[in-house]
């Protein structure tokens, strides 16, 4: 079970994500968290491989997590969101998918979801499917 304000801010990185993927397969690694008075802050993360992108991202949440990361305004995050675009194993090939991580503070598993794409970078004619489960992660927060 997810808090309505992790499913807002996912639904929310879920949109800006594939409002990017519509114009450009260029996403990088985005996190973004949502402290206790409601304020989000959002990094990208681009600048190395797709594998080093995502370890960097995760890092980010937990030094906000921790204290060691500051961000003005920001206390300590409540719950966060992560996406980039891979490629899932649909049973009969890879296809491309947005590909998101999210968790609630205090929660023992994290968990991980994907909406297959169709047609990134095709600005109006970029299809997604509903979000799919695709496991637990662990515990960044």
């Amino acid at each position: 079970m997810i808090s309505p304000e992790l499913d807002e801010l996912s639904c929310n990185l879920i949109g800006e994500c594939l409002d990017r993927l519509a114009e450009s397969a260029d996403l990088g690694v985005v996190a973004t968290a949502l402290d206790g008075n409601s304020m989000r802050v959002t990094c990208a993360f681009d600048d190395d491989g797709a594998d080093m992108c995502l370890e960097a991202a995760h890092d980010w949440v937990r030094r906000l997590a921790a204290g060691t990361l500051k961000e003005p305004g920001f206390s300590k995050p409540v719950c966060y969101a992560i996406a980039y675009a891979g490629a899932v194993d649909t049973g009969s090939g890879f296809s491309d998918a947005l590909v998101t991580e999210f968790g609630d503070k205090g929660n023992d598993v994290d968990y991980s979801a994907f909406l297959l794409l169709d047609g990134v970078g095709s600005g109006s004619a970029l299809r997604w499917s509903d979000p799919a489960p695709a496991g637990e992660t662990e515990p960044l927060l």
